[in-house]
């Protein structure tokens, strides 16, 4: 079965970054689109940033102008570059790559746990 490898999360300081992998093994990677989602206990899990397989990323407005989705499709990997991190964006991190015409066929992976504190 597919599943995909998140890394690159850890502890920051307010106001620092990370970058975040997402390693789609596998996968014909250019024929999925790939998002970002976050939770933590007792919320909702948020979708954050989406990059099409064609076209431009989208973001959540609480992460806009802050966060960056980028994909290598060469490497298939997709980055979540998170800069000027509050505490509020503590979370688990998951990606989520789905087919482009076949959005049954998706695929998660574990997570990678960001938090921000002082």
């Amino acid at each position: 079965q597919v599943q995909l490898v998140e890394s690159g999360g850890g502890l920051v300081q307010p106001g620092g970054s990370l970058r975040l992998s997402c390693l789609t093994p596998g996968l014909a990677f250019p024929n999925y689109n790939v998002d970002w989602y976050r939770q933590t206990p007792g919320k909702e899990r948020e979708l954050v940033a989406s990059i099409p397989r064609i076209g431009a990323p989208t973001y959540a407005n609480s992460v806009k102008g802050r966060f960056t989705i980028s994909r290598d499709n060469a490497k298939s990997t997709v980055y979540l570059q998170i800069n000027s991190l509050k505490p509020e964006d503590t979370a688990v991190y998951y990606c989520n790559a789905v087919h482009a015409w076949a959005s049954k066929v998706n695929y998660w992976g574990q997570g990678t746990q960001v938090t921000v504190s002082s």
